[in-house]
């Protein structure tokens, strides 16, 4: 038998760190799904955030599960983990803008996303998916924060009741503009939910978001959240400005937010968010793993 390299010391059981990089969808409009996925397979990336639309998966058209076990199974053919992302801009209101949300004025508007959010998490179940991401929405005109926030919380219900019969995390987005906003927007809904299994209540932590918007640093709000993480996105960004940048366009200092990405233990995936450029979708993906593995995101 060899001897310990380190004498009198047991090995270390702790697996290495690793950052299991995606790509979101949004950002590959342009493909299709089948292609987009043997893109990203290609390029080296280990899953994907897949946003349900009309173009990806469109989770009103008939006959959704039939097409989600072909996705099931092209994903892993293609040796894929994915997440369900649920930020598609137009897929059930072709006037509004991610309308109606689940703060929408109209009890039978929000009803519509409560129906969408649920079935994300059926088809997340049937993937095998990390996580499903959602956000907010923007406090309608005249709405008072507390009614906005009571309404969040109606809302929101069925979905937890529905993600924990399925055992699929349920990833809220703090977003730029929207009711949940921040970190503390976050807690605070947690709070009012009665602190709920945070295994079934998590967090979406975008790192753009972070530099945009927080009060802490990117790299300390990947620390502050650590024990929340259910999905993370990550692309650059300038303070003040909601803007999704490529890489190396923005002001992150990206070394320190990977390091303390993978001292968390966070096992999710770290997808590519960049819905404004699927024009350049192929290209970008490309750079953007190129970027990250040099800037020190560790493989699996």
């Amino acid at each position: 038998m060899s001897p310990d390299p380190r004498p009198g010391l047991r090995p270390d059981p702790r697996p290495e760190p690793v950052i299991r990089l995606g790509y979101g969808t949004n950002g590959l409009t342009d493909l299709r799904l089948d292609d987009a996925l043997a893109l990203l397979a290609d390029l080296g990336y280990d899953g994907v955030g897949l946003t349900l639309d009309h173009m990806h998966l469109d989770p009103l058209a008939p006959d959704l599960a039939t097409r989600t076990r072909h996705v099931a199974q092209r994903l892993a053919t293609l040796g894929l983990e994915v997440t369900v992302e649920t930020g598609a801009r137009y897929v059930l209101d072709p006037r509004r803008k991610h309308g109606p949300s689940l703060l929408d004025p109209d009890p039978g508007g929000r009803a519509a996303r409560t129906r969408l959010l649920i079935t994300a998490v059926q088809v997340a179940a049937d993937l095998g998916a990390h996580a499903v991401h959602c956000f907010s929405g923007i406090t309608p005109a005249a709405t008072p924060t507390d009614t906005a926030w009571k309404l969040l919380e109606e809302s929101l219900t069925p979905v937890l009741d529905a993600a924990a019969t399925a055992g699929i995390p349920l990833a809220i987005e703090p977003e730029p503009g929207h009711l949940l906003a921040t970190l503390a927007d976050f807690h605070h809904l947690r709070r009012t939910l009665g602190d709920p299994d945070p295994q079934f209540l998590g967090l979406t932590l975008d790192i753009g978001h972070c530099q945009c918007l927080e009060a802490a640093g990117p790299a300390d709000c990947v620390r502050d959240a650590a024990p929340w993480l259910r999905h993370v996105q990550i692309e650059d960004m300038r303070r003040g400005v909601h803007e999704h940048l490529p890489f190396g366009h923005g002001e992150i200092d990206f070394p320190p937010v990977l390091e303390a990405l993978a001292g968390t233990g966070y096992q999710g995936l770290t997808v590519v968010e960049l819905p404004r450029h699927s024009h350049a979708g192929p290209e970008l993906a490309r750079a953007s793993i190129e970027f990250l593995r040099t800037k020190g995101a560790p493989a699996c």
